[in-house]
């Protein structure tokens, strides 16, 4: 049976590096993203250098939580093996002057999409051979920065989600796996668009940083893996992979017990 690697944010960055990462292993694309453009260019350069890789795009706003149940619906017939959830949006500024409309979307793309997408592919595909869930949070999602607390919080809630995840498929003796990618800082679009400037020098701002490029090779060790988590240290700027960061209470006499 053919099945399918999904990948949100497949436009850029990180999503976009991943699509052709995955390609290259002769995986099969479904690649989500707002700007169609953008993913029709990727899908004729995938199809050029990666003929045995079909490409499938879809071009949806994420952001609108109604929009995650009406994809996953479109996507119905078709078998999915992997469903990376790369789509966010980051936020550099003081809580004092954050945007409304702007925070509202951060909480929208980070969390919400993030979560309702992971139930949708869980609980049709948990049981189902070989199955991967990889949801993109960031060094961000393990510390807190200054000025990014908003998106640092978002992302302690996708680390700790997908970590919780991780622990509640393995004690389920579920098929599917969970993990996270955490990266740090990243020469993509992301810089330029969370301090809303037109340029973003990486360069000036970090020194020291991945590509794009760097980061899906990194995925691809991740999901290769048995590990949980696939970290970039925010000091030293290298991978590793380990198991679940978090502390965890999944053995405490404190639990509670579900009904049943």
């Amino acid at each position: 049976m053919k099945t399918y690697t999904v990948i949100t944010g497949a436009s850029a960055g990180i999503g976009k590096a991943t699509a052709r990462v995955f390609a290259s292993q002769g995986k099969n694309l479904i690649l989500i993203a707002r700007r169609k453009e953008a993913l029709v260019q990727l899908k004729e350069t995938l199809n050029t250098n990666f003929p045995n890789s079909e490409v499938i795009i879809k071009v949806v706003d994420l952001s609108e939580i109604k929009n995650c149940y009406r994809l996953f619906d479109e996507l119905e017939h078709l078998s999915i093996d992997t469903w990376i959830n790369n789509a966010g949006v980051g936020m550099y500024s003081h809580i004092v002057d954050q945007d409304f409309m702007r925070t509202e979307q951060l909480l929208r793309l980070n969390i919400e999409a993030v979560t309702i997408l992971s139930m949708l592919f869980v609980k049709k595909y948990a049981d189902v051979d070989q199955t991967q869930l990889i949801n993109v949070s960031s060094a961000g999602g393990y510390t807190v920065v200054p000025t990014a607390i908003t998106y640092c919080g978002t992302k302690f809630y996708v680390s700790a989600f997908t970590e919780g995840l991780a622990h509640e498929l393995n004690e389920t003796k579920a098929k599917m796996k969970a993990k996270v990618l955490a990266p740090a800082a990243t020469k993509t679009e992301f810089g330029a668009v969370a301090n809303q400037v037109e340029s973003y020098d990486y360069d000036k701002a970090f020194g020291t940083y991945h590509t794009s490029e760097e980061l899906a090779e990194f995925l691809w060790e991740l999901y290769q893996s048995d590990q949980i988590v696939g970290y970039v240290s925010r000091e030293r700027h290298e991978f590793e992979l380990s198991g679940a960061k978090f502390d965890y209470s999944g053995n405490s006499a404190r639990n509670q017990v579900l009904q049943k």
